[in-house]
């Protein structure tokens, strides 16, 4: 059980902490993207890598639009369903296990698609058939809003480095991309787009008592220290830490 937990992707090692937004850029960038739609009960949404269904909910709860959510983890799949059930909405929030690179869905079902720090786990061109599979199965007028890590740096072999060094971090191999990188994938998929970027807030302590509250930053700090995280916690929050000005979150609204 201990090699286990030493090898748990750093996202899944966040949420054991009581971490419940999983996004480079928290609340904060999350709330940008979502203030650029306006929702409805009639709005057809997609929220592809959904995790243990935060934004779903939330989403649900404010607009009552109907939303299915989609992941490739079973076990995320289990704890979104339990918070969906939680909060009893299962009148309007399904999901389903699939994968991101071929939607189970028809052209043109939804009206957005989200998707939060998922791209960039993908190799880049596993990024572009994902992306162009958002756009499939977005309506005409559609917006698919991202919100990924973009780095703050143009040389390659310092972009290597530091790619190399978030995936150690993190224990998953990721490849964050420069923003006119992520830009320029976006509008060869035949996007219209609008772009947001701001510090990563994941670890910041600041950023931890805004998305989750001051007692749950404090409930996760406190269990980052206990004996058999602390040395995890500390290789991420220094990693982090060491690379504030390297790193970035991007957040982006991209219109069909």
């Amino acid at each position: 059980m201990a090699e286990e937990k030493k090898n748990e992707p750093g996202h899944e090692f966040l949420a054991r902490l009581g971490k419940t937004r999983l996004r480079p850029g928290g609340r904060e960038a999350t709330e940008w993207l979502l203030g650029h739609v306006d929702f409805t009960a009639d709005t057809r949404v997609l929220e592809v890598a959904c995790n243990m269904g935060t934004t779903m909910v939330a989403l649900a709860e404010a607009h009552g639009c109907r939303i299915t959510g989609l992941d490739m983890n079973p076990a995320a799949l289990e704890k979104a369903r339990a918070n969906i059930e939680k909060h009893g909405l299962a009148d309007v929030i399904d999901v389903v296990e699939g994968n991101a690179m071929a939607l189970p869905f028809p052209d043109e079902t939804f009206d957005v698609v989200i998707n939060e720090a998922m791209l960039t786990m993908l190799p880049r061109e596993n990024k572009a058939k994902a992306i162009a599979e958002y756009f499939r199965v977005l309506k005409k007028g559609g917006v698919l809003l991202t919100h990924d890590v973009a780095l703050r740096v143009t040389d390659e072999a310092e972009a290597a480095e530091l790619r190399a060094g978030i995936s150690r971090a993190i224990n998953v191999n990721v490849d964050p991309l420069p923003h006119a990188l992520w830009e320029k994938l976006l509008r060869d998929a035949g996007f219209a787009i609008e772009v947001q970027m701001g510090d990563m807030t994941l670890l910041d302590p600041a950023g931890l008592v805004r998305d989750e509250g001051f007692d749950g930053a404090m409930r996760i700090i406190r269990n980052g220290l206990r004996t058999e995280n602390v040395d995890r916690f500390r290789k991420m929050f220094n990693f982090f830490f060491d690379h504030t000005k390297e790193f970035a979150y991007i957040a982006i609204v991209s219109k069909k």
